[in-house]
């Protein structure tokens, strides 16, 4: 609960994770029941799904979350009353009403013509009675309503626009590509609430049925104590190099990934532990948050967890969950690559001091608590063995439980067998109910997301805006190389703006809808554009100027909000053009390991290399201080080496070659370090 105070302070009204209501008294009880019971029906969906299909767990699972949303987070604007932070008589209306036309359904209710349950609810598809006219209207008002307590205002508005075009398309002018004939608002509810892509289609199916369950099992690993593990060991790898602070605030953050699976969280629980350790080997505070920022967002980007789109990414493709792992492999060796470059150019600019760690040795670490992995790669192994997502990382969570059960009782062995194990299962039940709470936000985003799919989806606006990007490319150009590099380049600006109105799930459903149409029609294969879309919706959170992870790392530090987005920038650089080479030539397959192994290898050879011309960009570092010729042919030599095309690698090895031998000309003959903060 105190990281969660300090996200809510660091990020505060624009996080799409602050946290929700501290809850006292028997409201906290009630939610506390609820939250566990919800954990329970998601288990047994995983084990003994519902007869009556999916679409009715859907109903079931929205019906009851929805709900705990008004009861956990407050209106935005509004502090806690004189009668502390519990929910107040408008909330549990909200909640009330929420429960009754989220299950209503799959409710035997009498009204009107409306009744018979499930089944006579579905056959009215397209010819709805008033009584569903008027439960869908009110849901749609409450899941906006849900979206903007925890996310803000920006994604209820974009969906407002979106009805309000699918409503008045009509009125467009004729000549307009976007124009349409208009949707009846009995048919846009009807989208909505009686069609599988609306409030219950692939977005909630996917938190539904994935998201939740990989929150229940960072819950459990985090309470097991895998989070100090994983920290610990970090701290034992590297504790006598004077690159040791940088390279345990990377690990750390990819590690600790696994427990939390949000950017901006393990940016904060990194901060508190790695900050102090960073001051002391001398890094400046702006520097120090760009490190923090840049390891904690890379959670989102590695294996074995992901983000949550990367969910979506499998259901939209149609590829197994491990498939989508798999891509992840190399781009995410990419990425920490060039936040170890960065390090290492760090530690000798600023003249970084070695900073004595008290932790045990490796081995020890290891020895105590190396069982915490046991249970990612269960996932992996699981996964591997073709075992759906869902069932994998249920097994995963029994393992975490149990052997958090067996610390529990070995490390308290003087309060008996059974007070270990009824503390144990309090804490089991904690972080069921922790698991649901976290996953709240992502439901009711993933709920309203359905509103923009619907409305592209009837209208065909998705098409029509993919044309006029590819048009608005050819106008430029006529070479087809070039349109392509445009449409690229107009794409990645699109995602990186639109994630900083909306939360990364929203904002990648949003572009995959309108921008993939766009990049399919110029030869992009589904996997790349997937990768493309994610990588630049993820990095949306370190994009100036919200970068919502950066704002945490600076309030820990105390340095300059600005100065630490643009440091967090440069730590992520690799990340923001090695997605470009992923779309631009058919080798960039390769980095997605699409290709053969030779391809494979020297595709992954050369874009590390030119993640090391990137770093000496940056970081203004070669052998010693790197002066601007030797910078500026580094950022030739990195462009042309991730175009990934024979011809431009081998002019981009040429240029970092001339930059070798230009900076090895005239630097001075003693590096100088301590340099300042500034690339």
């Amino acid at each position: 609960m105190l990281l969660l105070v300090v996200i809510s302070d660091a990020v505060g009204e624009h996080d799409e994770e602050r946290p929700a209501r501290r809850l006292s008294g028997r409201w906290a009880l009630f939610v506390w029941a609820v939250s566990v019971a919800v954990a329970l029906l998601v288990l047994k969906q995983v084990f003994l799904p519902f007869a009556q299909g999916n679409q009715y767990y859907l109903v079931i699972f929205l019906g009851v979350t929805l709900p705990l949303v008004f009861l956990c987070y407050r209106p935005r604007g509004t502090s806690a009353g004189e009668d502390g932070d519990n929910p107040g008589p408008l909330d549990w209306v909200f909640a009330g009403i929420a429960l009754l036309v989220g299950l209503y359904p799959v409710l035997p209710l009498a009204i009107g013509d409306a009744g018979g349950g499930f089944d006579t609810f579905l056959d009215r598809q397209g010819q709805l009675s008033t009584a569903d006219i008027v439960a869908g209207t009110l849901l749609l008002v409450l899941v906006l309503e849900a979206t903007r307590r925890t996310t803000g205002l920006v994604l209820p508005v974009v969906c407002l626009v979106f009805l309000a075009f699918s409503y008045y398309g009509g009125y467009l002018p004729q000549d307009w590509d976007i124009s349409h004939a208009g949707v009846d608002f009995s048919q846009i509810i009807n989208a909505l609430y009686n069609d599988q892509s609306g409030f219950y289609g692939i977005p909630l199916d996917v938190a539904a049925t994935y998201i939740v369950l990989f929150t229940i099992y960072g819950a459990v690993l985090a309470s097991s104590g895998a989070g100090t593990f994983f920290v610990d060991l970090s701290f034992a790898l590297f504790r006598r190099s004077r690159t040791a602070p940088g390279r345990t605030a990377a690990l750390s953050g990819f590690l600790l990934g696994t427990v939390s699976g949000s950017g901006t969280a393990t940016t904060v629980s990194l901060g508190a532990i790695t900050w102090p350790v960073l001051r002391k080997a001398g890094y400046p505070k702006e520097n120090a948050g760009g490190l923090l920022a840049a390891s904690g967002i890379g959670a989102i980007l590695s294996p074995p967890t992901l983000g949550a789109a990367a969910f979506i990414i499998a259901e939209y493709l149609e590829v197994d969950y491990l498939t989508v792992l798999v891509w992840a492999i190399v781009p995410t060796l990419l990425y920490y690559l060039g936040i170890a470059f960065a390090v290492e150019i760090d530690a000798r600019r600023f003249g970084a001091q070695r900073v004595e760690v008290d932790s045990p040795p490796v081995g020890t670490v290891l020895l105590r608590g190396g069982y915490h992995f046991l249970s990612l790669a269960i996932i992996v192994v699981f996964l591997a063995l073709d075992i759906p997502p869902f069932t994998a990382v249920v097994y995963a969570t029994g393992v975490a439980a149990l052997f958090a059960l067996a610390a529990r009782l070995l490390t308290h062995r003087a309060d008996g067998v059974a007070a270990g194990l009824l503390t144990w299962l309090r804490a089991l039940a904690d972080s069921l109910a922790e698991g649901i709470r976290g996953a709240l936000p992502v439901i009711a985003v993933c709920a309203a997301a359905g509103v923009i799919t619907s409305t592209i989806t009837k209208t065909g606006l998705g098409l029509e805006l993919a044309a006029a990007l590819v048009d608005a490319a050819q106008a430029l150009a006529s070479n087809p190389t070039v349109v392509l590099t445009l449409t690229v380049v107009f794409a990645a600006v699109a995602v990186s703006v639109l994630g900083l109105a909306v939360p990364v799930t929203a904002s990648f459903i949003i572009a995959w809808v309108v921008l993939a149409p766009a990049l399919a029609d110029l030869g992009v294969a589904p996997p790349e554009v997937a990768m493309f879309i994610f990588y630049y919706a993820v990095l949306s959170e370190v994009t100036p100027p919200t970068a919502l992870a950066s704002v945490a790392a600076a309030a820990i530090t105390g340095g300059s909000v600005m100065k630490t987005m643009w440091q967090t920038w440069k730590y992520t650089l690799p990340a923001f053009l090695v997605p470009i080479a992923f779309v631009l030539t058919d080798n960039g397959s390769a980095l997605l390991l699409q290709r053969d192994v030779g391809t494979v290898a020297w595709v992954v050879a050369v874009s590390a290399l030119g993640v090391a011309a990137l770093a000496v960009v940056t970081g203004g570092w070669l052998f010693g201080p790197a002066r601007w010729p030797e910078r500026a042919l580094c950022a030739v030599a990195a462009a042309l080496l991730l175009y990934l095309q024979p011809l431009s690698v081998a002019v981009g090895i040429g240029c970092a070659v001339v930059a070798v031998v230009v900076h090895l000309a005239i630097r001075p003959k003693q590096p100088v370090t301590g340099q300042g903060s500034e690339a």
